[in-house]
């Protein structure tokens, strides 16, 4: 072996098999697919801090009970005005209609959806007292109480 002589160069070409065009399109794609991730991550990211932060700052309210008022007495106007009674408390009245008969002795509250609570403090707001207060779980209902108004209806607190 002969250390004296450089070694001969070499030219080594490259030789590509695609365009360069397709070339630019798939970095170009790449591209644009990674700001696409960026954007969404930052929109998820952002959004799930200022959620949090509404709802800091904005307490779950207590949801609305829903109701319904029956008129048992056959007395006429005596379902609005409890209706309306109700109202002025806060309640969500949804509908008010007859009983299918006019001769309920007492005043009764039912529960539709398991709140019982709610039933109880519609009664003692009415001055229904808690013995009057039933549970009837009914999901055919759209309500979460009902009343029905009774002949003892000039006892209670809507007619006082």
């Amino acid at each position: 072996m002969n250390f004296d002589q450089a070694p001969k160069a070499t030219s080594v070409k490259f030789s590509s098999s695609k365009p360069t065009s397709l070339k630019l399109f798939l970095n170009g794609s790449i591209l644009a697919l990674l700001l696409i991730v960026c954007y969404f991550s930052y929109v998820f990211i952002t959004r799930a801090s200022t959620t949090g932060s509404k709802e800091r700052e904005n307490p779950k309210m207590p949801p609305v009970i829903q109701l319904d008022v029956m008129n048992g007495c056959g007395v006429n106007g005596v379902g609005m005005k409890f209706a309306t009674y109700l109202r002025e408390q806060g309640f969500d009245v949804v509908e008010v209609k007859n009983y299918k008969t006019f001769n309920v002795p007492q005043s009764v509250v039912i529960d539709r959806v398991g709140n019982v609570e709610a039933a109880r403090g519609i009664a003692r707001i009415l001055g229904i007292p808690e013995k009057h207060v039933i549970q009837q779980i009914n999901l055919d209902y759209f309500v979460d109480v009902s009343v029905i108004v009774g002949l003892d209806y000039l006892t209670l607190q809507a007619v006082r």
